[in-house]
């Protein structure tokens, strides 16, 4: 449990020293230039970081679901070695995924200018400079990222439906309260990430504003590193 927070953790300052500083940057000095390559890195360390932690995310909910309704076969089923392994996945998902975004993002022809309405450089802003119509490729990409998101939040639902079975059946008001007190957290941030990263991407265009854009950009890419803290406090 606790390698798993440790990369957890890990991730959450990777996501955060992403974006942060250079908005912070652009607040004090009132510098909003970036460069190109600038940008291309931007964009590849933050997808890189906030798909590895959604993938961990998952990962820890099967932990908690083996550590709860299965805990004689803990030992067994998640040994160092098997821990070691699904953490690994976790990272490689999140390089993969961000490699074939940047790649594939990068690629498009831009010329509608060169700004962005945005704080940091966020995949639909930068489809909004492009004028070519092979930008559909990334639009499937995204498509196929929502879903392969989907179903890891469908698997954690289902972990978690059994564990609250299980925790129900505690007998001790106590006990079904310390394993509340621990997953609810947990639930409620994958919750928001994969809500407002969902609407922020498949959004129609006819309600989008650059406020509401800053908005729910804010809720998926800042707000549940920052609030992960909720997860290892309620340990």
């Amino acid at each position: 449990m606790y390698f798993f927070l440790l990369n957890l953790s890990v991730l959450d300052l990777g996501s955060i020293s992403t974006t942060v500083p250079k908005s912070l940057a652009v607040s004090l000095w009132e510098s909003r230039a970036i460069s190109y390559w600038g940008c291309v890195a931007q964009l590849l360390f933050f997808f890189f970081f906030i798909t590895a932690e959604y993938c961990l995310l998952t990962v820890m909910s099967y932990d908690r679901y083996v550590a709860i309704c299965q805990p004689l076969h803990y030992g067994t089923l998640l040994g160092s070695r098997a821990c070691v392994h699904m953490a690994a996945a976790a990272w490689g998902s999140g390089f993969l995924n961000a490699l074939l975004h940047t790649a594939n993002t990068f690629s498009l022809p831009l010329c509608q200018g060169n700004v962005l309405d945005q704080f940091f450089c966020e995949i639909p802003q930068i489809l909004k400079l492009s004028c070519s119509h092979s930008y559909l490729r990334e639009v499937g990409l995204v498509v196929v990222s929502v879903c392969l998101g989907f179903g890891c939040f469908v698997f954690i639902v289902v972990s978690y439906v059994q564990i609250f079975r299980a925790v129900l059946r505690i007998p001790s008001e106590q006990g079904r309260h310390k394993a509340f007190s621990t997953c609810l957290p947990h639930l409620a941030v994958v919750s928001l990430f994969v809500s407002t990263a969902v609407f922020a991407h498949l959004k129609p265009s006819s309600i989008s504003s650059p406020y509401l854009d800053l908005v729910v950009t804010v809720l998926y890419s800042v707000l549940p590193p920052a609030v992960n803290p909720l997860i290892y406090t309620s340990l």
